[in-house]
């Protein structure tokens, strides 16, 4: 049997990404990427990897984001076919890239005779998502003739590269994992690999399937890495400026365990992002934000320890720019530091292991006991504790007897799940208020977020990648999500009859519109008059009237509308199958209201503490 060209060099790729790690591909369908999807059929049928087939590239990109995010970082693959398709990945591609989340774009393209000649679904494609990949590659039309310099095709453009061979193709795939797993740079990521093909693009019979030799041609032995990683090394870290009995540590989205590791070592007071990683524990302040927004306690802080990428709060953001607080940033790998302030006095790769040692940057001395933290500490968490009851009280069911708010119900989803569960959560206000609520009921789940960019885009397709590859895991899934979220990805839904299967439930928040800036400057308008009100409403409520229960109907997806916490979390506890959207509808009108009592209660409660 006689295999184009096109074909031989898509089954060599996909041969080799396999052996490099890559567990996981998202295909869009497309002509031109038809090499490239009987590649992928082939080593799926033969269990290499696992396929998955989404209609939109958008999704099938944060399906893929989600696929490795949940996975802790494995390399993903997506493949599209040329023109818009390769447009509609950048969204995803962005998130990738400010998240350190390595995907490997697999775009097909017409073969470079085809380019500017007007041909139907080409663009230029080279360098399409400019600085957001960490590696890129144009690579020529295979021509089936090993080191061939001249493309065969009739009228063939004159200054058209040398076409690869397959020893070629394996080296530029390895470069790509190699690049997108941060092995020189520790700073992991998408790349792009724009794949030339030229007709014909389908074996003129069915595949023979790889074969169960992997020494054989095709599949190959697993070479070893093409670039050795970066081995950590222990730091040399600097004297931390500021006093230390006056600091605290911000873990930001990403943060990992350290943050919080180094936060008790030093008795410090941690922030912590929910999708920082380093949720929970002793030290761990409730609703920091609105201390740091609305009491003196702020004004003690002397120095900051960043950790990860703070995106969530106004009032950590006026801490770290402040001109009286020296901010320590650590910040591993070749990628920028968050510092939107412009205020780091120092910024470190890593801290060294004396800084999780008791008293590091005193003379040795006996450890402090557990039960008697340091003043500083001691009066964070007071408040801490204070600020928590508050939010215990504004949540109870008897307080919320009358329906539920958004609090209540993010309280609900944290108290529900533990740490064998995973949690995705939505930008805008979902977010914040499981900030609120971490930790009022127990330890609460892991939890995940797109805090790259911090957009609404694709969060549905994010949670269904999360939860493919967390069950694997033994781990299950839940998201809480806004209804303007939901909306934004509902087509994230679409699955086909022959994927694989998947367990997530979606619980969405519906206040008919957006609230987040309700709870912003622009949530003072709303309630000024009738001129100022309708304007709110149209370009910032933006309501929509959607009935969710029939968008699920039409996916083929489960839906159920519960009106009080407990029925919440009743159906949080029960059994599920499948994509199951729990719909729960909370007002909008009084969020503004609900935000700034919330904060007069919050100052109340932290001034017993002084």
């Amino acid at each position: 049997m006689t295999i184009p060209p096109a074909v031989t060099a898509a089954r060599a790729l996909v041969a080799d990404l396999v052996t490099r790690g890559v567990q996981d591909a998202v295909l869009a369908p497309g002509s031109r990427s038809a090499p490239l999807a009987y590649a992928l059929a082939e080593a799926a049928d033969a269990g290499r990897l696992t396929l998955h087939v989404r209609i939109d590239e958008r999704a099938a990109g944060f399906l893929a984001l989600g696929l490795s995010k949940g996975t802790e970082g494995s390399p993903v693959a997506v493949v599209t076919t040329s023109g818009t398709a390769v447009a509609n990945l950048h969204p995803a591609v962005l998130e990738a890239s400010h998240t350190g989340l390595p995907l490997i774009l697999l775009t097909a393209d017409r073969p470079h005779e085809l380019r500017g000649t007007g041909a139907s679904q080409t663009t230029d494609q080279v360098g399409i998502f400019g600085s957001a990949v960490r590696f890129a590659a144009d690579v020529p039309a295979p021509s089936g003739v090993a080191g061939s310099s001249v493309a065969p095709a009739s009228g063939a453009a004159p200054d058209a590269p040398p076409a690869p061979d397959l020893r070629d193709l394996r080296n530029i795939a390895a470069r790509a994992v190699s690049a997108a797993l941060g092995f020189r740079s520790g700073h992991p990521g998408p790349v792009h690999l724009n794949l030339a093909f030229r007709d014909p693009l389908a074996p003129s019979t069915p595949l023979p399937g790889p074969p169960a030799d992997t020494e054989q041609e095709g599949y190959p032995r697993p070479d070893p890495p093409l670039v050795v990683p970066v081995l950590q090394q222990n730091f040399a870290s600097p004297a931390l400026p500021g006093d230390p009995a006056r600091t605290v540590v911000v873990a930001g989205d990403g943060a990992g365990p350290e943050a919080r590791q180094l936060a008790e070592a030093r008795g410090w007071p941690l922030f912590a992002e929910p999708s920082s990683g380093a949720t929970g524990g002793p030290n761990a302040i409730a609703a920091y934000r609105l201390l740091l927004g609305s009491t003196e306690l702020a004004e003690d802080i002397e120095q900051v320890v960043v950790l990860g990428r703070p995106t969530l709060s106004r009032p950590v953001q006026r801490l770290l720019g402040r001109p009286d607080v020296a901010v320590t940033v650590v910040a591993p790998g070749a990628g920028p530091w968050p510092d939107a302030a412009r205020n780091a006095a120092v910024v470190l790769p890593g801290l060294a292991p004396f800084w999780f040692e008791q008293d590091a940057a005193e003379e040795p001395q006996e450890p402090q006991p557990a039960q008697e933290p340091r003043e500083f500490l001691a009066r964070w968490q007071a408040a801490g504790a204070r600020v928590a009851q508050v939010l215990r009280d504004v949540t109870s069911d008897d307080a919320v007897i009358g329906g539920p708010t958004a609090l209540s119900v993010a309280r609900a989803v944290a108290g529900v799940l533990g740490p064998d569960d995973l949690l995705v959560v939505g930008s805008s206000n979902p977010v914040r208020d499981l900030e609120l609520a971490l930790g009022l009921d127990g330890p609460g789940p892991a939890v995940l977020a797109n805090r790259g960019l911090a957009g609404i885009d694709g969060t549905v397709s994010t949670a269904v990648g999360v939860a493919l590859s967390a069950a694997r895991r033994g781990l299950r899934t839940r998201a809480l999500l806004g209804d303007l979220t939901f909306l934004h990805d509902v087509g994230g839904l679409l699955r086909g009859p022959d994927e694989p299967p998947v367990d997530l439930e979606i619980v969405v928040v519906n206040d008919d519109g957006g609230s987040i800036f309700a709870t912003l400057e622009h949530g003072a308008l709303a309630g000024t008059g009738n001129v100022a009100s309708a304007t709110f409403e149209r370009v910032f409520g933006t309501p929509h009237g959607s009935n969710l229960a029939q968008l699920c109907a039409g996916y083929g997806v489960d839906h159920q509308l519960v009106k009080d916490v407990p029925t919440l979390r009743h159906a949080l506890q029960a059994p599920s199958h499948g994509i199951q959207v729990i719909e729960v509808r909370v007002p909008r009108a009084d969020r503004y209201e609900e935000t700034q009592a919330l904060a007069r209660r919050v100052v109340e409660a932290a001034a017993q503490t002084r």
